[in-house]
């Protein structure tokens, strides 16, 4: 299996701009830049879209993990906080912290942490990432 995006960028780093686009379409010619990367301007930059895939990962990878224990989640909400910090190399990811609530019928809070914490390390996008991963997860009714 393979999933293809791709980038333009023209002009320089603090004045340029970009686009950003997917194979599906959800992304087409997004627009991102300078401001909106490191100065918190609207629109989105590369770290958001790594944010945006580890929530949908790990959420995926918990209904697996449930699943495979006989569980069936009503709901995953997951929230990833990316963090990147300027190091003496350069800008890097240092962290990434998931905040996950779910329903989960009939699940204990051993099984469900269990399976929480076996999708954090089990995940791809988290396999991928050279960062802190922290979790709270929290079995709601």
């Amino acid at each position: 299996m393979q999933r293809k995006a791709s980038a333009v960028w023209k002009g320089g780093l603090k004045d340029g701009k970009g686009t950003v686009s997917s194979t599906s379409g959800v992304l087409s010619n997004t627009p991102y830049s300078f401001t909106t990367r490191f100065e918190n301007n609207p629109g989105t930059n590369p770290e958001e879209l790594i944010a945006a895939a580890h929530a949908a990962c790990f959420s995926m990878a918990l209904s697996a993990q449930l699943g495979g224990a006989n569980l069936t989640p009503e709901s995953i909400s997951t929230s990833a906080t990316l963090t990147m910090d300027k190091l003496d190399a350069g800008w890097t990811i240092t962290a990434v912290h998931l905040d996950v609530v779910a329903k989960v019928p009939g699940a204990s809070a051993e099984a469900f942490n269990t399976a929480a914490q076996n999708a954090k390390a089990g995940c791809p996008v988290s396999k991928v990432l050279n960062a802190k991963i922290t979790m709270d997860a929290k079995l709601g009714n």
